[in-house]
């Protein structure tokens, strides 16, 4: 039976630091550091997700602007075109997608309205538990 994504936001929360599309990246780099994360999701009316920004986005834009584009709002440098899921995506599918897009965190949307957010660390994580059953299992039998 496939991991579905609401398995792991079950076990680890469904909060998801988030910010508005007017925020500055000198706010956004501080909401990062403050929260130990990577990514926040950028949120407009009624929780809707309008895009997301990450480490990466930030170092890029500092690469090609200077330090004068922390005065930006996030909105001029987020990543619009968000890939979503929903809780019934399993973790295969949301591994594949992760890995051949090259991006390291997924809202995850219910009825258009954020509800939480997966990374690739929880992924990971969640592929262990998994592997680490098999083996269990295997030498449970074996020992039977």
């Amino acid at each position: 039976m496939p991991v579905l994504v609401k398995t792991i936001l079950d076990a680890k929360g469904r909060d998801v630091v988030t910010i508005g599309p007017q925020t500055t990246l000198a706010e956004t780099a501080k909401t990062l550091e403050t929260h130990k994360i990577g990514a926040v999701v950028v949120v407009g009316m009624e929780n809707r997700i309008v895009g997301i920004f990450t480490e990466r986005d930030l170092v890029k834009a500092v690469g090609q602007r200077g330090a004068a584009c922390l005065d930006e709002p996030v909105a001029s440098t987020m990543t619009a075109n968000v890939y979503r899921c929903g809780d019934d995506t399993t973790v295969d599918e949301l591994m594949e997608v992760m890995s051949s897009r090259r991006f390291r965190h997924a809202p995850v949307e219910e009825a258009g309205k954020l509800a939480g957010i997966i990374s690739i660390g929880d992924v990971v994580k969640s592929r262990i538990r998994e592997i680490e059953n098999e083996a269990e299992q295997i030498k449970a039998y074996i020992a039977g």
